[in-house]
């Protein structure tokens, strides 16, 4: 009696794309899980849009997909106080992991662009010490 079972072939159901806008979503939100970022730097155009009520998640992040590959400029806004190259590495490495994990793609590039230096937490901290 002979089998015609076949286990290593593999049935090709179709083709998988993931939008640059679901990967840039995923680097914005892994960029901002990270202490010491205060936010992304969006430019006049996301301004607007969250004037507007809408909050875009990919903000400050530019991405490029390929077949099988990505790269990611982030623009960052981090805390007074933190030290940048510390943030900057974590922040790569954050939205490597979860781009890499989440969609398959592997990631060749995450670069960081600082945009500014948010003095928020410094002000209040010295508003405090003044009340005192």
């Amino acid at each position: 009696m002979e089998e015609n079972i076949n286990l290593t072939e593999k049935q090709e159901l179709g083709t998988i794309k993931i939008s640059e806008e679901v990967v840039s979503v995923i680097a914005g939100l892994a960029a901002t899980e990270v202490p010491g970022v205060a936010g992304m730097s969006g430019g006049v155009v996301n301004g607007i849009s969250e004037m507007l009520g809408r909050k875009n998640l990919g903000k400050g992040v530019k991405v490029e997909v390929g077949e099988k590959e990505a790269v990611v400029d982030l623009y960052l806004i981090v805390d007074y106080g933190v030290r940048i190259p510390e943030v900057a590495w974590n922040v790569q490495e954050n939205v490597k992991n979860s781009i890499e994990s989440m969609t398959g793609l592997k990631v060749v590039e995450v670069n960081i662009h600082v945009q500014g230096v948010n003095m928020d937490k410094e002000v209040k901290a010295e508003a405090k010490k003044q009340e005192n």
